[in-house]
């Protein structure tokens, strides 16, 4: 009997022309795929464009990343559009890209999710 691989959790990151640390964030997702295990090549790289597409997307900011559907670090405010986005690190700090560690356990979730 051979062993199927373990579905993978779907990845994406979408962004916004606008914004100038969503290659830097690309970068940081990329690699948290590769620590836990997944393909980074994988990853769904999505240029939202118009206010209609960041509507249509849900997207509250570039770099928005999300895993199985769910945004990393979803944020309290759900207004859309094409903006920057903050990120708050887990030592309070704020950033322009998501702390690499919640990028990893979000990761970890989606393969949990997506092996169920």
């Amino acid at each position: 009997m051979v062993d199927e691989p373990s579905p993978s959790p779907s990845v994406e990151l979408l962004w916004w022309r606008g914004c100038p640390s969503w290659e830097q964030a690309l970068e940081r997702l990329r690699a948290a795929m590769e620590a836990v295990g997944l393909d980074p090549a994988a990853v769904v790289v999505h240029e939202v464009e118009t206010d209609e597409d960041a509507d249509a997307e849900r997207f509250v900011g570039s770099p928005t990343i999300r895993i199985e559907g769910r945004d990393i670090q979803a944020p309290a405010e759900t207004a859309t559009g094409l903006t920057c986005r903050v990120y708050r690190l887990r030592d309070g700090r704020i950033s322009a890209i998501p702390d690499p560690a919640d990028i990893r356990d979000a990761l970890r979730q989606g393969i949990e999710r997506s092996s169920r």
